[in-house]
Order: C-alpha cells, then sequence, then structure tokens
C-alpha cells in the first residue's frame, strides 16, 4: 500500500508539473508567435521604406519598436528557459527518488529469491512446520510459505511498474532538455539581431543630428496635419453631441447603444491585426528630446499593405473625410461615443449606414512609405486611449 501511494504520488506529481509547463509553453509560444509577427511586419515596412522617401522620424520610430518587442521576444525566451530549467530540476528530482526506490524493491527481491533457494525443499518446509512451538506459530509459518510465491510476483510487478516510470522520466527529461538547448540556440540568434537593430537606430540618429532643419520641417508639416485633422474631428463630434435647437430637427443621441459601448470597454475588438507603433498621447521627439511631437489622440497600428480595417462596435457612419496626409478617414457614431479610422485607401461604406461589429470598413493606404491605420475613440468630445478599450493582446 505504501508503495502503491508513492509512485501514485510520483506520477502525480511528474504530470501536474507537465501540464503546468505544457500550460505555459503554449502561452509563452503564442506570445513569442504574435511578436515575431510584428517584428516580421515591421522588418517588412522597413525595407520596402529604402526605395520611398520615408520620413526619417518615422522610420526611427519603426526601428525603435522593432527594438521594444526584439527586447519583449527576449524576456519571453528567458521565462521559457527558466520554466525548462525548473521543470528540468524537478524530473531529475523524480528520477533520483524513482532510483533510489529501484534499489530498495530489487534488495528485498533479492532477499525474497534467497529465501526460497533455502527452502527449496518440500521436506524442510514440512519439518519447519512440524516444529513449530504451538498450532498459532505453525499456521503462521504455512502461511508464509504459501504466499511466498505470490509476494514474489507482486515485487516482480511493483519493480516493472518502477522501471518503466523510471524510463518515463528519462525521455521526458531528454526531450526537455533537448527543447531548451533550442530554444537557448534561437535566443542567440535574437541577440544578434537586436544588436544589428540597435546599430541601425544609432544611424538612423546620426542622420537626423546632419540635417534638423529638414526634419523640423517634415515635424511641422506634421503637425498642420494632425491639428487640421483633431480640428475636423471636434467640429464633426460637436454637431452630433448638440443639442437641437427650437425648430430644428437633430436625430437624438442613442444612449442604450452608448451604454453597450461602455460596457464592452477593454473587450472590443482590434479594428486590425497589428503592432501599436504610435501610442496615444504626448511624446517628445526621441532625438531632439526638448521638441514636443504632436499629441496623439489615438494610436498608430502598422499593418501589411491592403488590411481590411474592420468596425470595433455596433454604430452609424456620420461621416467619411478626406484629410491631408490621412487619406480617407471614417467616423462613426455609437450614441455619444466615436470610433475614428484614418489613412484608408478605399471604403466599403457611405454616410448613414448603419454597421456592425466586425464590419469591414475599408482597406488600410500606404502613405509615403508607411503603412499604419490611424485609429481612435472618444467620449462626446473627450479623445479616449484606446488601448484601454480594446481587448488585450
Amino acid at each position: 500500500m505504501r508503495f502503491s501511494r508513492l509512485i501514485s504520488l510520483i506520477v502525480a506529481v511528474a504530470v501536474s508539473s507537465t501540464a503546468v509547463l505544457a500550460q505555459n509553453t503554449k502561452t509563452q509560444e503564442a506570445k513569442k508567435a504574435r511578436l515575431e509577427k510584428e517584428i516580421a511586419l515591421l522588418d517588412r515596412q522597413l525595407k520596402e521604406s529604402q526605395s520611398q522617401s520615408r520620413n526619417a522620424l518615422s522610420e526611427l520610430n519603426l526601428i525603435q519598436n522593432k527594438i521594444s518587442m526584439r527586447k519583449e521576444l527576449l524576456s519571453q525566451s528567458n521565462r521559457q528557459i527558466a520554466a525548462y530549467d525548473k521543470a528540468i530540476g524537478n524530473t531529475e528530482t523524480q528520477i533520483g527518488k524513482l532510483e533510489q526506490r529501484l534499489d530498495t524493491l530489487n534488495a528485498y527481491y533479492s532477499r525474497l529469491i534467497g529465501a526460497v533457494y533455502k527452502n527449496r525443499d518440500a521436506k524442510l518446509w514440512y519439518m519447519y512446520i512440524l516444529a513449530s512451538d504451538n498450532l498459532s506459530q505453525a499456521f503462521r509459518r504455512y502461511g508464509y510459505f504459501r504466499n511466498i510465491s505470490a509476494n514474489l510476483n507482486a515485487q516482480a510487478v511493483k519493480i516493472k511498474s518502477t522501471q518503466k516510470e523510471l524510463e518515463a522520466e528519462k525521455a521526458r527529461l531528454k526531450t526537455l532538455r533537448n527543447d531548451a538547448d533550442i530554444l537557448r540556440a534561437q535566443q542567440k540568434l535574437e541577440v544578434k539581431a537586436l544588436a544589428g537593430e540597435e546599430d541601425h537606430a544609432q544611424k538612423v540618429v546620426a542622420d537626423l543630428k546632419k540635417d534638423q532643419k529638414r526634419y523640423e520641417q517634415q515635424l511641422s508639416q506634421k503637425r498642420n496635419q494632425v491639428a487640421a485633422l483633431n480640428k475636423e474631428i471636434e467640429r464633426i463630434i460637436r454637431e452630433a453631441t448638440r443639442k437641437p435647437s427650437s425648430g430644428k430637427k437633430s436625430k437624438p443621441i442613442d444612449y442604450t447603444l452608448a451604454a453597450e459601448f461602455s460596457k464592452n470597454q477593454g473587450k472590443l475588438p482590434w479594428p486590425a491585426e497589428g503592432p501599436v507603433t504610435d501610442p496615444f498621447g504626448q511624446r517628445y521627439h526621441p532625438v531632439f528630446t526638448s521638441v514636443k511631437l504632436p499629441f496623439n489622440n489615438g494610436i498608430g497600428i502598422s499593418l501589411k499593405a491592403d488590411t481590411k480595417v474592420c468596425a470595433v462596435f455596433d454604430g452609424v457612419v456620420k461621416q467619411i473625410l478626406v484629410m491631408p496626409g490621412y487619406n480617407k478617414c471614417v467616423l462613426v457614431q455609437h450614441g455619444n461615443y466615436f470610433s475614428f479610422y484614418c489613412k484608408l485607401k478605399t471604403c466599403n461604406v457611405k454616410s448613414g449606414d448603419k454597421i456592425k461589429t466586425g464590419q469591414a470598413i475599408g482597406v488600410v493606404d500606404t502613405i509615403n512609405g508607411e503603412t499604419e491605420l490611424h485609429f481612435q475613440i472618444w467620449q462626446d468630445q473627450t479623445p479616449q486611449n484606446p488601448t484601454k478599450w480594446l481587448r488585450p493582446r
């Protein structure tokens, strides 16, 4: 019974640790796959831009995002390696316990074999029983000889079972070590790639410093484009949320829809799958650190060329605009909430259309060698951080 409980415990611990490692590995692999996909996307955008007159600041932004993702990828690898090392240590401990148990079982089995050998003559068995001091002792001796064969068989089964568990653990240990070695080799390549990307970033920084006036002009142009876009969005939202004047008809705000939109904070689907390369809020120039960049009322999501862009929630298309630097833009109303999709090449909707969550709005455009969706969310006339509304990635 004690042997059975011990083996059951060892098996349970091994199975549990294997399940935890498998679950952690699956989660880490999913994150790793997403990061690798996004790094490949940024790498493709950088290569495509070499033949075009990309803004150096945009190029540096892509490189820095790529570096950040590469570092996160290395962190994921470190966590996976640590998990493998822990599993390897646990498995080695289990193997040690099983080997110790197997030695004990073999020693006991040898003693049983010796006892059988000594009493191989049936006459000696009978004499040993008849020489008992009393009837009770005679029955005990008889029971011992009767069960010795069964004990031998049971001990042999225990030994075979333990050997099987030991072999399984050794095979598992070999697999774990092999997987860990592969991961370490991949990590070395990632470190090398990171060093190359950091060198590339330094070269772009040097180019920016050489021609500061040119890039200040580009930044000024960008500020004007952002200001024009923000002004137009604010005008449209102001008109959409304005209380109707006497004698004028206006559609009432659908606050029921707004409440449903609000309930889905942190759960909205992404308008398209890609890395956020231009975050919400205020940032400073990465080279001229005292220079403020235009405040970003939304986020920029880098995408493959011609990626489909979808609505994040049910709503009504309020207006379609064409703005310098942003091409086609679609504003969707969700009660007193609004979602805004910019830098589109084509639109699948028109003003006044009712749309559903996940419905295609259009296709992203490539502007000056940069394929990026600009996405915003507003509550009344206040811009929101879209990453707080979209599903965690």
